[in-house]
């Protein structure tokens, strides 16, 4: 068993009650036996990126209006959340072939030059190293791993993207035609960790 300090935990599922994705995180944060939790529920909504916010994100720090910080305030607690976590935890669903829009809705406001990621001559580098990331996939009738899932492929691609590279995904998919067992594989894959 893996001990971790701190954890952030993001669940992205409409579902409170039933939800395969919740089960898996619950299982994960069990078996990691953290020190410090801290949850953000997405299911309360985030709101979208907006001009107002974009202008704001792209003024200087030091030059920023009161209504500029304002804008990005939700946004500056989302990325310490992250900063702050040792281990993030993301419990998902597919839906429609890709993560929730409220996933996206949490991605957009932490992926930010500067704080969790910068520009260098070679390119984008990701500021979030020495992270681990659990990602934890339901779905109905998409394959996790197929050329139809445009869900773990973009996670693992967004996370590496602001320096989380030690990623692991484990699915419960494909549950339409599986059944029960497909979150009980599932569950004994976290047994493992």
């Amino acid at each position: 068993m893996t001990q971790s300090k701190n954890i952030l935990r993001v669940d992205a599922s409409a579902r409170k009650a039933g939800s395969s994705s919740r089960a898996l995180a619950d299982a994960v944060i069990a078996r990691l036996a953290p020190d410090n939790i801290v949850t953000r529920d997405l299911s309360e909504a985030l709101p979208f990126v907006t001009e107002d916010w974009v202008g704001a994100n792209f003024t200087d720090e030091s030059e920023r209006t009161d209504a500029q910080k304002a804008e990005l305030a939700l946004s500056d607690r989302l990325v310490d959340e992250l900063v702050a976590a040792d281990t993030l935890v993301i419990g998902t669903p597919i839906y429609n072939f890709a993560v929730p829009a409220a996933l996206k809705a949490w991605i957009d406001l932490i992926a930010r030059a500067r704080k969790t990621f910068h520009y260098t001559a070679n390119g984008p580098e990701g500021l979030l190293k020495d992270k681990k990331a659990y990602v934890l996939i339901a779905s109905g009738g998409t394959e996790v791993g197929s050329e139809i899932d445009f869900a773990s492929g973009y996670l693992r691609h967004i996370l590496g993207f602001v320096g989380i590279t030690d990623v692991t995904i484990i699915a419960a998919d494909q549950q339409m035609m599986k059944g029960e067992a497909a979150l009980d594989q599932a569950l004994g894959k976290v047994a493992s960790i």
